[in-house]
């Protein structure tokens, strides 16, 4: 069965790839940058982003119409350890605020959150108490995990992400609600092996050369010493270079585009240089189809891309989400009992270390 999904925060819609290859179907998305909404809708055609402040939208179901599924990115700037930490105190914080009203109107049959890791621990775990508290009060069990591109999506970029799931009429974990208890946490848990290596995501021609540093640069000397390999991506570090020790790619920020310690940088055949927005956005997990429109800066190109999600990690997301909804549908029409789901997520949450529990 397909399902509608609505996207808030949508930014180039990393998300939103990851679940139409999974099977659902957009119905609309919404992002305030207009930059971002440029890239996006070169790229979708199906649907349309509305290109405004999420607060302007006042009745969501009358202004765009029901989903079954949200999804919302919101932004995790006010909770990343990068940033300033302020959570709700950060007008950005609030944006979880106007996720929740959103689904409150809408009432869809799942929502998937998305944010960075640290939001599971600020301020000793307050802010995240209260997002389970707001979202169980709207009637809708909470699933929180996280997960790393490079373990449990198969690109070679060490980015952390946690992931909220939860369903309509399923407050809490109540092992009787049938979509809770069929949600298989272990299965998205599990590590696969990473098969992609950065060399398969970096484009063996020479590149532009403003992407290189010239041997007359204050760097070069430095850059010489440290990168011996090919097959490693390095960082300047403000007087050093770091080289990535666990042989992947390091998680890609908005800054990538701005300069100084946050430029991934490798050795090719033709000297040192930065990613390419191609390399980096198969470091996303993007496809090579996918494009920006000619008006947009090199810099907003790099923001846009450190932004935006690890697309396959959200399509393993989404395709469990899917195979839940479909065995709600299969009960609903008397296909399968209820009483014959065996996954049982109070038994899987026992299996999840005291770090992963701390939160919840």
């Amino acid at each position: 069965m397909s399902y509608s999904v609505g996207s808030l925060f949508a930014g180039i819609g990393g998300i939103c790839l990851g679940f139409n290859n999974a099977g659902a179907s957009h119905r609309w998305a919404n992002e305030i940058n207009k930059a971002a909404c440029a890239t996006y809708d070169k790229n979708f055609k199906s649907h349309t982003c509305h290109c405004k402040d999420i607060e302007d939208i006042k009745n969501p179901l009358k202004d765009l119409g029901y989903v079954d599924i949200i999804t919302s990115g919101f932004p995790c700037q006010a909770f990343s350890i990068a940033g300033l930490r302020k959570g709700f105190n950060d007008p950005r914080g609030n944006m979880f605020f106007e996720t929740a009203r959103f689904i409150n109107d809408i009432k869809p049959k799942a929502y998937l959150l998305e944010n960075v890791k640290n939001l599971r621990s600020h301020d000793n775990g307050n802010t995240f108490k209260h997002i389970v508290e707001v979202l169980n009060d709207l009637n809708y069990s909470v699933i929180p995990f996280v997960l790393n591109s490079m373990k449990h999506g198969n690109i070679p970029q060490n980015r952390e992400r946690i992931f909220v799931v939860g369903f309509k009429n399923e407050y809490k974990h109540d092992s009787n609600k049938v979509c809770t208890k069929s949600f298989n946490i272990n299965n998205l848990l599990k590590e696969t092996p990473l098969s992609t290596n950065i060399t398969d995501l970096i484009e063996p021609e020479k590149q532009d050369d403003n992407l290189y540093f010239s041997d007359d640069h204050k760097y070069y000397p430095k850059l010489v010493d440290s990168m011996t390999s090919k097959s490693k991506i390095y960082q300047w570090r403000r007087h050093y270079v770091r080289e990535n020790k666990s042989g992947v790619c390091p998680t890609l920020t908005a800054n990538m585009g701005t300069g100084g310690h946050n430029v991934p940088l490798i050795k090719d055949n033709y000297g040192y240089r930065k990613l390419t927005h191609r390399e980096c956005l198969r470091f996303q997990g993007f496809p090579d189809h996918f494009d920006f429109p000619e008006e947009i800066s090199s810099a907003q190109k790099y923001k846009q891309i450190g932004n935006s999600v690890v697309v396959p990690v959200v399509e393993k997301i989404a395709k469990e989400i899917i195979r839940v909804l479909d065995i709600k549908k299969q009960i609903e029409i008397g296909k399968v009992k209820a009483t014959d789901i065996k996954i049982n997520n109070h038994e899987l949450y026992r299996e999840m270390s005291n770090e992963e529990l701390r939160f919840l």
